[in-house]
Order: C-alpha cells, then structure tokens, then sequence
C-alpha cells in the first residue's frame, strides 16, 4: 500500500509565500502518512504562527527531532507546549553540551540550547531518546543518530567549541539528519549537515545499500567552504545523480548559486510555505 509524504518548510531564512515569516533557523514538518514528525525548531516560536498560517496542526506529532544544539534549531523548542502531550524528542546527547562560536574579531559567542529550550527538555527528561545510532521515528522513517566524518575535504564548517575560552573545538558530534526511502530513491532531510554533506549521503546510502537518492534538502553548511571543498562537493553530488536538491538555510550565497549553475533543472527553493511531495 503506497503511503504519501508532505514536507513543509515552517522556519528557513526566506519566504515564499505572502502572510509567512522568516527567521536565520530551520524547522520542516513531515507529514508521513498518517504520522506527524517536526525536524527542528528555528529560533524562536515563529514556526507556531508559520504552521498556523499554513493550517498545519503541531499539537499532535508523534516526534520531534533535533538535528544539532544549536539555538538557530532549537529555539522553538519552548513553543512545543502546545503539543500535549508531549510527544518524544529525539536527539544526539551531545546536542545539550555547551557550545560556542568565534566571531570575526575572536570574540566568542553562545550558540547553544536557549535557556527556556534547556528547561523545556528538562522538563520533559522522560520524553527524550539520545540517538547515538540510526534509530526508526515512526515505521519508516529514519534518522542517522551520529555520523561518521571519513571525507578528507569535510569539517564542521565553522569555528565551533565547547567553552568560552576557545580551548577545545567542537565537532558538532551531534549533528544528524532525517531520511526515508521512496520508489524513486532515498530522501535526505539536512539540518546544517555539519558532519559534512558528502559523509551524510555516504552513511545513508551505506545503511541503504543499491539505492539511489531522490532528493537532498536542507543546510549543507557550505558558507565557510574553500573552493577546493566546494568544488569537491559539487563532483560528489554529480555522481550521485540527485534529482532534486533544495539547498537552504546555511549553504551560503556562494554554494547556492554554484549548485544552481551546475545542477540545472534540479535545485528548487527552500522558503517558508515550500511543499515537497513524495510517495513510498
């Protein structure tokens, strides 16, 4: 029996349709058959009015998902009161560690778990389930728990780290993404794809083994990329042969506009109100 899927963009860096907000952060909700999966959160509660406007109800997920602990995915976790009860929060345990960023003149940043989003896991400590490994959301819906880095040109794509002081980098372990198999191939939901874009198709597809990928959306966090690490990445996705790819959030101007040009007929934009349709 075949089963439809619907993917909503509900937070992302821009708009597509009128009476909709944007915000630097992502959320998507997945409308798998008769199950409801929220892949992030944004920054703060917008993806409750987004959802809204677009006549999408979040007080009955069966899960939400974190694919990093940062506060540009997770600060829309402290919105989810209105899901009642509580439905189980998946997320990789080092997503609530501290984290930290450098800016441009070196000072550091805080760029963890907000302090109500914290609460609200803490709250709701029985709800969560650490995924460490790839772990099954609803029936057939996946997401990959940690993944392993065996690229030579990926990185976390930024100065990341774990204290104030700026003594111990960050690998952003946490980092995980969503997927599912249709009959045209694997789909791959991203959050910021800091575990490197390439390295997350290959431990998918290696949990998939023969099966080709129909879609990539997300962030593929490519705004600090070299261009050798660009260039490679573009290569990597042509021998994937990926029919659509909707790059967002943090992939950068630069990146995007290079996938466009080398991907012709096969990118599409990612703004708020975006539907994305497939079928198992």
């Amino acid at each position: 029996m075949s089963q439809k899927i619907s993917i909503t963009v509900l937070v992302e860096n821009s708009v597509h349709e009128r009476g909709l907000k944007a915000e630097h952060g992502l959320a998507w909700h997945i409308q798998f058959g008769s199950h409801q999966v929220l892949f992030d959160t944004g920054q703060t509660d917008l993806l409750v009015e987004n959802a809204r406007q677009l006549g999408i109800s979040l007080d009955r997920l069966n899960a939400i998902v974190l694919s990093h602990g940062h506060y540009d995915h997770t600060g829309g976790l402290a919105a989810m009161v209105v899901a009642s009860p509580c439905p189980p929060v998946f997320l990789h345990p080092a997503a609530r560690e501290p984290k930290f960023s450098l800016q441009p003149d070196g000072t550091p940043r805080f760029i963890g778990l907000p302090e109500a989003s914290h609460a609200f896991l803490v709250h709701h400590q029985a709800q969560i389930i650490e995924t460490r490994t790839c772990t099954e959301l609803v029936k057939g819906l996946f997401v990959t728990g940690e993944i392993p880095r065996r690229t030579s040109y990926e990185d976390p794509g930024g100065r990341f780290f774990l204290d104030e002081r700026a003594t111990q980098p960050d690998p952003v372990r946490d980092d995980q993404a969503v997927f599912f198999d249709t009959r045209e191939g694997l789909v791959v939901v991203l959050g910021c794809a800091h575990a490197g874009v390439i390295n997350t198709l290959d431990y998918i597809q290696g949990l998939n083994p023969g099966r080709p990928f129909r879609a990539v959306l997300g962030g593929l966090h490519l705004l600090n990329a070299s261009s050798e690490r660009l260039a490679a990445t573009v290569e990597a996705l042509r021998q994937r042969e990926i029919p659509l790819l909707v790059p967002s959030h943090c992939t950068g101007v630069v990146a995007v506009a290079r996938l466009w040009e080398s991907f012709p007929g096969r990118c599409a934009a990612p703004g708020v109100g975006c539907r994305f349709a497939f079928e198992c």
